[in-house]
């Protein structure tokens, strides 16, 4: 599901680059060294964050609208869109390590026929959880 905010947006006069927070969404916020890198890290940032919430039980805020945003001379707003599906499959898509231990006799056997230990485990492991491939 994809979800848009405003962020504000503050040039750095003096490094340069941009920062970039979301009000009312406390901690969510990005710096880039040029407005475009500064949007996709913003991008990340709070479908981190969206995801997190997620992830714990938390409400997700609505967005703020426009004029609850205070902004600072040379700030401005954009919206600024999360998938957090697209974040949730990445993050989770991630390998783990997992050691096992085996019978040597049953290790020379499944070396002999060339197998994926962790092909075969993950196979397994789908199929004792009812899970669809």
């Amino acid at each position: 599901m994809k979800h848009a905010y405003l962020a504000t947006i503050h040039p750095e006069p003096i490094d340069g680059g941009y920062s970039v927070w979301f009000e009312g969404l406390t901690g969510c916020g990005a710096q880039g060294d040029n407005l475009a890198d500064a949007l996709d890290a913003a991008a990340d940032a709070l479908a981190g964050w969206l995801y997190t919430m997620q992830k714990h039980g938390n409400e997700i805020p609505d967005p703020l609208p426009t004029d609850q945003i205070p902004l600072e001379s040379g700030e401005f707003v954009s919206y600024v869109v999360a998938d957090i599906e697209a974040y949730r499959r990445f993050v989770e898509s991630y390998s783990v390590r997992k050691n096992l231990t085996i019978p040597s006799w049953l290790a020379e056997k499944a070396e002999a026929a060339n197998v994926n230990y962790s092909q075969l485990l993950q196979d397994a492991l789908q199929q004792r959880l009812g899970i669809q491939p």
